[in-house]
């Protein structure tokens, strides 16, 4: 085609992590959070993954965080910064940024892909293979996955059914994407072979995500595009302040990769990755060391005294000693205004904590 052929890397950093509460809350979510322990918060991990592979990375944050986002990154620069009045969901977000960058790089076949700013990925030599073949495939213009090769079948994930394997090594047609599954049918899916974890990973073609945007969300489409227009210029904050509120709220899988992949238009790259969403207290549990009782802790160890506390989750953030006693399997989050103790089997029940306080109009706690 005789353009220029680029590759950006985008990051939608938005959400409150609920059921990391109430280490992470709405103003200090998990993504701007270090939860491994490595020196390095969880979106400075996923930028650190993606710069080498990616001729830039653009980051996609509300309001509320971008100070913060902005010190973390400072190699972004403002032009790395989408800052959304609002959120709007995860199409919003991946559709402003290619939409900036389609009109900023009106004479570059450029490609993006987008990655969660707050999942962690042990293996970076298979995240990296994986991109680098999602990049090849979404140019002979697929939408493309990655999707994460399941461990066990949980039904806290979506799933991608896999189908015949495609020209590129590694790349297969995407038959469906599935909702949550319950545990028997979960393990049904892993038992065949052909299924994967929706990472919410997509690679393609900026030009083809909006084809596609357009067909499928027009309004949403031609918002985008108005407001991509004038983002470079004066006439931004007047044109977001009007446009942006009248997007649909739509996460990317239902807007384009449910019904693009009925299409056959979606690809997918099967790939382990080491991956975690780091979706609960459980999951953050697995991902942190035992020490010698069998306790995890995040944060100071030398706070915390395990005794019978095999399994248990402790992260002492309120600075005090914590003494976990014959409590095995327990969760304890100690900070400066809240106290959470809780079993690593009802993790996922946290939210429910999150959303009656949000009733109760705590926002001193949220």
């Amino acid at each position: 085609m005789g353009e220029r052929s680029s590759f950006y890397a985008v990051v939608p950093a938005g959400g409150a992590g609920t059921r990391l509460w109430p280490l992470s809350r709405a103003g200090n979510p998990k993504f701007l959070l270090d939860l491994t322990g490595s020196g390095r918060t969880l979106l400075q991990q996923t930028s650190d993954r993606l710069r080498p592979l990616a001729d830039g990375v653009v980051v996609v944050t509300g309001t509320r965080h971008a100070e913060a986002v902005a010190a973390q990154l400072p190699d972004l620069g403002e032009s790395g910064l989408l800052v959304e009045p609002s959120p709007r969901d995860s199409m919003a977000a991946i559709g402003l940024a290619a939409a900036v960058l389609a009109h900023r790089l009106p004479d570059e076949d450029v490609v993006i892909g987008s990655f969660a700013a707050d999942h962690v990925i042990t293996d970076g030599e298979a995240f990296s293979t994986a991109v680098s073949t999602a990049v090849e495939v979404a140019r002979r213009d697929l939408v493309v996955t990655i999707g994460i090769e399941a461990d066990h079948p949980s039904t806290a994930f979506g799933y991608v059914e896999m189908a015949e394997p495609l020209e590129v090594p590694g790349s297969y047609a995407v038959r469906a994407f599935t909702e949550k599954p319950d545990a028997e049918t979960a393990a049904g899916y892993l038992a065949t072979g052909r299924y994967r974890w929706n990472g919410g990973m997509y690679v393609a073609r900026a030009r083809v995500l909006l084809g596609h945007l357009q067909r499928y969300q027009p309004v949403m489409h031609a918002g985008l595009l108005e407001i991509a227009a004038a983002w470079d210029t004066d006439a931004r904050e007047e044109v977001v302040a009007r446009v942006w509120r009248t997007l649909t709220r739509i996460a990317i899988d239902h807007a384009i990769s449910e019904p693009l992949a009925a299409e056959g238009g979606i690809a997918v790259v099967p790939a382990a990755l080491g991956w975690s969403d780091v979706g609960d207290w459980r999951s953050l549990a697995d991902l942190t060391p035992a020490d010698d009782g069998g306790a995890r802790v995040l944060g100071d160890a030398r706070l915390v005294r395990g005794l019978g506390a095999e399994g248990a989750m402790v992260v002492p953030a309120a600075g005090r000693t914590v003494v976990v006693l014959g409590v095995p399997d327990a969760v304890v989050v100690d900070t400066p205004d809240a106290l959470l103790v809780s079993t690593v089997d009802r993790a996922q029940e946290v939210k429910k904590v999150v959303d009656a306080l949000a009733a109760e109009n705590r926002a001193d706690l949220l």
